[in-house]
């Protein structure tokens, strides 16, 4: 039997380069293979117009579920900072001094994830229905400039797909940002905050072999507690993982053809007025 359904909103995540930090200490900046909770709950805040260092309490207790439409590829980037510059114009140190000679220049290197494609599903609680339109209001039309994980990752196109009754169920069924699998074994792998057998999947999608996302794969360590500039400060919380084979129907491709089948969808299923996706 399926669970009851669970109101939220529909977002997608999708740019030339996303990162969404992981373990990045220092010069080596890494990324995680999807949209991590800090990352997005990050997102939110921007939106929302928070400094660092407000309360988070309210967007940590909110549910991320997330559908890899494209994992995309991972790039390594070297970047140098203070190259070149006099003295005066160096990277500072820790203890205030300016560095010289061979020291002034800094190298860097980030990663980031390629043409890659999220959809995500953000629920709540009975009593997150204000925060949930709060959010919503906030996509639209945000405070500060929403980026993918760093502030040099803009989004392609709006982030906010619609709010939904059930918005798991359409996670399930919104047009894939992906050509068809050129292998019928290869599955869309799912990965939420929360156990996955709860995914209201139909019958003659449930394909699972084996795992059906009940238990934990792993811990990540990107659930927010505070982003203040000095006292950032995360904790573990268990990732879930599931895959499923989705028809060939619905994946829609790449670029005009899969925005075209996904405004479809939203006017059909979501009464999104037409043009929302502009």
């Amino acid at each position: 039997m399926n669970p009851a359904p669970e109101p939220g909103l529909l977002l997608r995540l999708s740019g030339p380069l996303q990162s969404w930090g992981e373990r990045s200490h220092f010069n080596d900046r890494d990324t995680a293979r999807f949209p991590t909770r800090s990352g997005v709950i990050g997102l939110l805040a921007a939106a929302l117009g928070r400094r660092r260092g407000e309360p988070l309490e309210d967007l940590a207790r909110l549910s991320l579920t997330v559908r890899t439409d494209r994992p995309g590829v991972l790039l390594r980037d070297l970047h140098t900072v203070g190259g070149g510059l006099p003295t005066k114009a160096t990277v500072t140190t820790a203890e205030g001094k300016k560095r010289t000679g061979d020291t002034a220049t800094l190298l860097t290197h980030r990663t980031y994830l390629a043409d890659a494609a999220f959809t995500i599903a953000l629920t709540g609680g009975p009593d997150d229905h204000a925060l949930l339109t709060h959010i919503a209001q906030a996509l639209r039309c945000p405070q500060w400039p929403p980026f993918l994980g760093r502030r040099s990752c803009p989004p392609e196109g709006p982030l906010l797909l619609g709010t939904a009754q059930d918005a798991l169920h359409h996670l399930i069924r919104l047009p894939l940002a992906a050509s068809p699998p050129k292998n019928d074994g290869e599955g869309i792998e799912f990965l939420s905050d929360r156990p996955l057998h709860r995914l209201p999947v139909p019958e003659e999608l449930d394909n699972r072999e084996g795992e059906d996302g009940a238990h934990p794969s792993g811990e990540v360590n990107d659930q927010p507690l505070s982003f203040h500039p000095r006292h950032r400060a995360y904790r573990a919380r268990p990732l879930y993982r599931r895959t499923l084979r989705l028809p060939a129907a619905q994946f829609a491709g790449l670029g005009t053809a899969q925005l075209t089948a996904l405004g479809t969808y939203l006017r059909e299923h979501l009464n999104q007025p037409e043009g929302s996706l502009q």
